[in-house]
């Protein structure tokens, strides 16, 4: 039985996504994303779950930096999980007498019309986590009457929901990745997604579509793009790329060869199934046997047989 660290306390979306994506895995939670990918990598755990981004708030920052500057891992599996906040309050409490909320600042924006529209007197507070901030509500004296939550942390602490589904969009979803210390990949699916890390070589013109183009030339379509200051001075980034196909394949490990050419750094996070199924469009010329034609057509022109 895989050990696999998560974002913690018990009772976060993220455990949720763990359940969902190994329900047999002795759960280790974590006080924040570090915390849970350095379990991984010192091997106090087998791999972790963390979430990636989210398509209200986009990136998750942290996790992206984790990604770039601490031990290599590799994501192995992701998951698009359904994002639902209920209203959790101490059994007895109303809500027409509840003064203080206490959240993560990511609930606090994707809740605003709820808390506006329910909770006009309210003052809300940013917690560490949502199940964090359930996990307070429930303490006997906390300064807080209500969280913003996941159902599951109301099932974990022992608080009753006041209001379900309290997020202004009903289509709110988060991505989560299962990541482990460096192994052999997922084999393809066909219908995959690979990860990159990439730093530039130097700062000129031109460097960022240089490394667009060698994914466009070889028709591999990104289907997320970040950049993330480096911390060596105002202007200096490096990129976070994800984009259709696995690794295996020649299209994309042509584009990764590129990038290796002519960018400082190119670090691997992995090529591992979709969760959403969606299988790419192979464009002409870019299949794995055109491209084993043309480098046939090559080596023949090179034996001076053609």
């Amino acid at each position: 039985m895989p050990r696999l660290a998560y974002l913690g306390p018990e009772g976060t979306f993220t455990e949720e996504a763990l359940r969902l994506l190994d329900p047999t895995a002795e759960r280790l939670p974590c006080a924040n994303v570090p915390a849970a990918l350095n379990a991984a990598r010192s091997g106090e755990a087998d791999g972790a779950v963390v979430p990636l981004e989210n398509s209200i708030e986009g990136a998750i920052t942290t996790t992206l930096d984790e990604f770039a500057w601490g031990e290599p891992l590799l994501i192995t599996a992701e998951l698009l999980l359904p994002v639902e906040f209920s209203l959790l309050a101490r059994p007895g409490t109303e809500i027409a007498h509840i003064k203080r909320v206490y959240t993560h600042p990511a609930a606090i924006t994707q809740c605003r019309a709820f808390v506006s529209r329910e909770l006009p007197g309210a003052v809300v507070v940013a917690a560490p986590s949502t199940a964090a901030a359930a996990q307070e509500v429930s303490l006997p004296g906390s300064p807080y009457d209500a969280a913003i939550a996941a159902r599951i942390a109301g099932e974990h602490y022992g608080l009753v929901e006041l209001a379900s589904r309290v997020g202004d969009r009903s289509d709110t979803v988060t991505r989560f990745v299962r990541v482990s210390r460096p192994c052999a990949l997922p084999e393809p699916t066909g219908s995959d997604r690979t990860t990159l890390v990439v730093f530039l070589a130097d700062d000129r013109p031109g460097a960022l579509l240089a490394m667009l183009t060698e994914f466009s030339v070889r028709g591999v379509n990104l289907t997320r793009i970040e950049s993330r200051p480096t911390g060596d001075g105002i202007g200096r980034y490096f990129f976070h790329f994800d984009f259709e196909g696995h690794v295996a394949d020649a299209r994309v490990g042509e584009a990764i060869a590129g990038l290796h050419r002519i960018c400082g750094e190119v670090r691997f996070l992995g090529s591992y199934p979709r969760a959403d199924g969606v299988a790419p469009v192979i464009k002409r010329g870019t299949a794995d046997t055109e491209f084993a034609e043309a480098a046939d057509w090559l080596e023949r022109i090179r034996a001076g047989r053609v």
